[in-house]
């Protein structure tokens, strides 16, 4: 069974107690929007209604591809987000696959995430490992005792900074960043330390599990934007769970092709596009994003304006 068009999905959001106005102006505070994972509603074409994930069941390797068919067989493997910080996030850490299944059972995945930083105000910070030297019962100590912000490596960021973030790596973006987001189809937070806030419900600490998953020896570098001219695609991130490439267009369209292998998810991030094959069409406004399905094979991105552009895939 194929599939041949481009599918826009509507967002959804998570309102937490970090968040900002950026995503959803006059909705004070909206933390996220998850803009593709398998939850996701489809606005357009035959699959209208749908979620993603129903259309990955129904469609299988047709709109997965090929290799996270083979890998996570029907479930939609991806998840990507769009994060408005205006206070420090909780310090946290994912569990690797391995973990994920040892700590919360089978069927649960890691999450290893990278960040694209789409803004940041000036002297913008995130926190992405541990510093030089701290060794694991130091570490295990100071999240017991709520000094683990002290242990932490900082790092300043701005616009078009890339990170990579494996499981395992204490992390936690600060004040005045806005970030997109792409991880594993996995929402495991083990939460370190939350800047003083109280306990709720909804967010407890995790102490024993993070001493269990947190790696001393993590310290992640901060990657600056690539050069990148008119026509053009750079890789910023590639591991065994996703690659995150950078599109840049201003007057020449750059030709892409799923090859089969895996869906592209597209979220335009500077200015205005149109996806196209053949006859198929989709125009994407900034901040907006289409998923292009595995067997879609060859198409373009078309500026429309000046564009930047994100892709997603396995």
């Amino acid at each position: 069974m194929s599939i041949n068009s481009f599918l826009k999905l509507k967002p959804e959001y998570r309102d937490y107690v970090w968040g900002g106005d950026r995503l959803r102006p006059g909705q004070r505070p909206t933390a996220e929007a998850w803009v593709v994972w398998e939850g996701n509603q489809i606005e357009t074409g035959k699959l209208a209604g749908k979620t993603l994930g129903e259309a990955a069941i129904e469609y299988g390797e047709a709109l997965l591809g090929s290799k996270p068919h083979s890998r996570t067989g029907t479930r939609f493997p991806l998840l990507v987000k769009l994060l408005d910080c205006e206070q420090w996030l909780s310090l946290q850490v994912h569990p690797n696959d391995e973990q994920a299944i040892q700590l919360e059972g089978p069927g649960h995945f890691g999450k290893t995430e990278a960040w694209h930083v789409l803004d940041a105000q000036p002297g913008a910070k995130l926190i992405a490992g541990v510093k030089p030297g701290v060794q694991a019962a130091q570490l295990a100590d100071s999240i017991r005792d709520g000094s683990v912000s002290e242990v932490s490596q900082y790092a300043e960021v701005t616009r078009g900074d890339t990170i990579f973030m494996p499981a395992g790596t204490l992390h936690a973006l600060g004040p005045g960043l806005f970030i997109y987001e792409v991880q594993q189809t996995s929402d495991l937070t083990y939460r370190v330390y939350d800047w003083g806030r109280p306990q709720t419900e909804a967010r407890r600490l995790h102490i024993d599990k993070s001493i269990q998953v947190a790696r001393p020896e993590r310290s992640v570098p901060v990657m600056s934007m690539p050069d990148a001219g008119d026509g053009a695609s750079v890789q910023l991130v590639s591991c065994e769970y996703f690659s995150l490439d950078l599109l840049a267009a201003s007057s020449r369209n750059i030709s892409l092709n799923t090859a089969g292998e895996s869906f592209h998810a597209i979220t335009v991030i500077e200015g205005k596009a149109r996806l196209q094959a053949g006859t198929e069409k989709i125009e994407l406004e900034n901040m907006q994003t289409a998923l292009v399905p595995a067997g879609m094979g060859k198409y373009e991105l078309i500026p429309l304006e000046n564009c930047r552009a994100l892709k997603s895939g396995v």
